[in-house]
């Protein structure tokens, strides 16, 4: 089996301080770095998916439902808009920005500096395992997740290395996830 660890949306307008902080969001992103540094070796591929907006049309809204429409946030070039400061050191294989002119929640959804998209990738690479972390769980954790198990993928959410926007979106997230075939476990387990 060749494996695949994707590390979603840690960026720092996910994080405390960032335009839709998630609380946890600095401490997921400094326990992300550590897991890739001391498990590299473990996967055959390491990539990073950011939100990049340059315009999502309804996604971002003065009046944000919270649903369907947020604040601006991760948009494309800025600082914020760049991976959290703790993963400085990772050298990911392969990067994807998704977003630009749509909600983008899955990885699915981007491509990457060469315009190939998530699925591209990992069928180029034999990828058949999929390992997913990051922000937020409750969204773009959850839909990247759920678009690899429809692409055929064995899917694993390692818990402990995401976080939910609300605790009560955190345990939905899950009860979806978990009947849809992924499996969700703690890193330590993985």
């Amino acid at each position: 089996m060749s494996t695949a660890l994707i590390i979603v949306d840690v960026q720092v307008t996910f994080c405390e301080g960032g335009a839709l902080g998630v609380e946890g969001g600095n401490a997921v992103a400094e326990r992300v770095a550590a897991y890739a540094e001391t498990r590299r070796g473990d996967y055959d591929l390491v990539i990073t998916t950011q939100d990049w907006h340059i315009d999502p049309g309804s996604h971002f809204s003065d009046t944000p439902d919270f649903v369907d429409s947020w604040p601006r946030h991760g948009e494309a070039g800025t600082p914020e808009a760049e991976l959290h400061p703790a993963l400085a050191d990772l050298v990911a294989d392969v990067s994807i920005r998704k977003g630009q002119y749509s909600a983008g929640y899955s990885g699915f959804e981007g491509t990457d500096d060469a315009g190939r998209t998530l699925a591209q990738v990992l069928a180029d690479a034999g990828v058949d395992r999929l390992d997913v972390v990051g922000i937020a769980e409750s969204h773009c954790v959850m839909q990247t997740a759920l678009d690899g198990v429809d692409q055929g993928h064995t899917v694993r959410v390692l818990t402990d290395l995401t976080v939910p926007v609300s605790p009560e979106q955190g345990e939905a997230a899950r009860e979806v996830m978990a009947g849809s075939g992924v499996t969700l476990l703690a890193s330590q387990d993985a």
